[in-house]
C-alpha cells in the first residue's frame, strides 16, 4: 500500500471519528439550547451570521488551499507572506461589517442587528491572527492532530455556551460561545508545530502564486455565499424571526450528512489528489472513482434511513413550538444527495488547478435560489420555499460534470447508477415505514398554515 493511500484513509478514519464526535456534541447542544432559548433568538443569530459569513467569503482568495496546494506551501516566505494577507484580510472584513451594519439592521427592521453585528465581528478581528499551522498540517494530511484541536475548541465552547445560557438565556449565551472559540483557536494555534511561528512578511512571488490561484477561488467563494446563504437571505423577508429560527434548526439536522462529505473532501480528498495530479487523466478518474464509491455507497444507505425516520427527531426530541421542522428536515436532507456527489468531485477539479467550474456552477445555483425560492413560496407556501432550496443547488452538479467530462474525469455514469441505488433503498424504508410501521410519510405532520397559498389557487 502506498504511503499516499495510507495517509488517506489515517485520514478518513480521523475525519469520520470527528464529525461523529463533532456532530454528537452539536446535537446535544442544541437540544440543550432550544429549551433554554427562544426560537425568535435563533433566527436573529442566523440572520446575523448570513452578513458574517458572506463579507468573510466575498473577501476570500483561498490562503488555506494555497498553501496545501502550492509546491512552495511549507516554505516560511510564502506561509508567511499567506499570514500576513490574513491578518490585512480580517482588518478589511471587519471595517466592511461594521460599514454594513446600518443599512442591513434597516432593510430588515431589526434594531437588535445594530449592536448584534459589531458585537460578533470582533471574532474576526481575533481570526485574523491564527496561525497557518493548520493549512500546513492539513497540507501533511497529519489529520488527527487539526481534528483533535478542533474538536477540542467546540467542546470548550459549547460548554461555556450552555452553561451561559442556563444561567442567563439570553443571546449573549451564544455570542459568548463565539468569542470563548475565537481567542482558544488563536492562541492554541500558534502552538500546533513546534519550531514554526508566523512573522509578518511580503515575498513578491509567493503573493503574485496567491492572487494567481485564489482568483477563482475569491470568484467561487463569493459565489457560493449568494447560493449558500440565498435561502437565509431571502427567506429573512418571507418568513417571521421565529419561523427562520425553526428553518435554521431543521437545515442544521439535515446538513450533517453533507458536513461529513465537505470534510472528507476538504481534508483528504482535495490533500490526495493534489499529490496526484500530474497523473494521465484515465488513471486519476480510475483512482478517483473507486475510492469515491467506497465513501458514497454507505452514504445512500445511511441518508436513505435519515431521510425517512429524521422526522422522528425532531417530534420525540424537540419541544412542540419546533414541530415544523419535522417536515421541514427530510426534504431538506433529500437535496443533500446530489450536493455531496459534486461535492465529491469539485474538489477533485481544485486540486487539478480548475477551480473556474466552481464558480460558474456556484452562480447559477445563486440564482436558481433566488428565483426559486419566491416561486416555491407563491404556488405552495412554506412547503414549497423549502422545496426551492432543497432542489437549489442541482445546478452546481451539472456544471462540475460538465467541468469533470471536459479534464477527462467524467463519472456522470457511475453518478446514475449511485442515485439509482440511493432511491431503491430509500423506496423500500418508506414502505416499510409506511405499511409495517403505519407512520405514514415523513412530511405528514404539515400544518394548514404552510399550505395557505396553495388553498388561495382553489378559491
Amino acid at each position: 500500500m502506498s504511503s499516499e493511500k495510507k495517509l488517506a484513509i489515517k485520514g478518513a478514519f480521523w475525519t469520520i471519528a470527528s464529525y461523529g464526535s463533532s456532530q454528537i456534541i452539536r446535537f446535544a447542544s442544541n437540544l440543550i439550547l432550544t429549551r433554554l432559548l427562544l426560537p425568535e433568538l435563533f433566527g436573529l443569530m442566523g440572520l446575523a451570521y448570513v452578513f458574517i459569513t458572506g463579507v468573510h467569503l466575498f473577501t476570500d482568495i483561498g490562503l488555506g488551499p494555497s498553501i496545501i496546494q502550492n509546491k512552495r506551501g511549507n516554505e516560511p516566505e510564502f506561509f508567511n507572506t499567506a499570514w500576513t494577507m490574513q491578518v490585512i484580510r480580517s482588518l478589511f472584513v471587519w471595517l466592511c461589517l461594521i460599514a454594513i451594519t446600518w443599512p442591513v439592521a434597516n432593510f430588515y427592521e431589526e434594531p437588535r442587528l445594530l449592536w448584534l453585528l459589531p458585537c460578533i465581528s470582533i471574532n474576526t478581528l481575533i481570526g485574523g491572527f491564527k496561525s497557518t499551522s493548520v493549512s500546513t498540517l492539513e497540507r501533511k494530511m497529519s489529520v488527527k492532530q487539526v481534528v483533535l484541536f478542533e474538536f477540542s475548541i467546540q467542546a470548550i465552547s459549547t460548554t461555556v455556551m450552555i452553561v451561559w445560557a442556563f444561567f442567563h438565556p439570553t443571546i449573549w449565551a451564544i455570542l459568548v460561545g463565539g468569542f470563548t472559540s475565537s481567542i482558544i483557536e488563536l492562541v492554541w494555534s500558534h502552538f500546533l508545530i513546534r519550531g514554526q511561528s508566523n512573522r509578518f512578511a511580503w515575498d513578491k512571488e509567493a503573493a503574485k502564486e496567491i492572487f494567481s490561484y485564489g482568483k477563482w477561488i475569491f470568484l467561487s467563494t463569493l459565489l457560493f455565499f449568494l447560493c449558500s446563504q440565498a435561502d437565509r437571505l431571502v427567506l429573512g423577508k418571507i418568513f417571521t424571526l421565529t419561523m427562520l429560527g425553526i428553518y435554521g434548526i431543521a437545515f442544521t439536522l439535515g446538513d450533517m450528512p453533507r458536513q461529513v462529505i465537505i470534510a472528507l473532501a476538504g481534508r483528504v480528498i482535495f490533500p490526495s489528489i493534489s499529490m496526484l495530479a500530474e497523473l494521465p487523466r484515465a488513471e486519476l478518474r480510475a483512482k478517483i472513482i473507486k475510492n469515491r464509491n467506497l465513501i458514497l455507497i454507505p452514504l445512500a444507505i445511511g441518508l436513505a434511513i435519515f431521510v425517512s425516520f429524521g422526522d422522528q427527531l425532531i417530534l420525540t426530541l424537540y419541544r412542540k413550538e419546533y414541530m415544523a421542522a419535522s417536515w421541514m428536515l427530510p426534504i431538506l436532507a433529500l437535496g443533500i444527495w446530489h450536493t455531496t456527489l459534486q461535492s465529491l468531485m469539485g474538489c477533485c477539479l481544485l486540486a487539478v488547478g480548475k477551480s473556474q467550474y466552481a464558480a460558474m456552477g456556484n452562480l447559477v445555483t445563486f440564482l436558481s435560489i433566488t428565483i426559486g425560492i419566491p416561486i416555491g413560496y407563491h404556488f405552495l407556501g412554506n412547503l414549497g420555499a423549502v422545496i426551492a432550496v432543497a432542489v437549489g443547488d442541482i445546478p452546481t452538479y451539472l456544471v462540475t460534470s460538465y467541468g469533470l467530462w471536459k479534464e477527462g474525469l467524467n463519472c456522470f455514469l457511475e453518478d446514475i447508477k449511485l442515485t439509482l441505488l440511493f432511491l431503491g433503498v430509500l423506496a423500500g424504508i418508506l414502505c416499510i415505514r409506511m405499511y409495517l410501521l403505519g407512520w405514514g410519510l415523513p412530511i405528514d405532520k404539515i400544518a394548514p398554515i404552510d399550505l395557505v397559498p396553495i388553498a388561495k389557487l382553489f378559491q
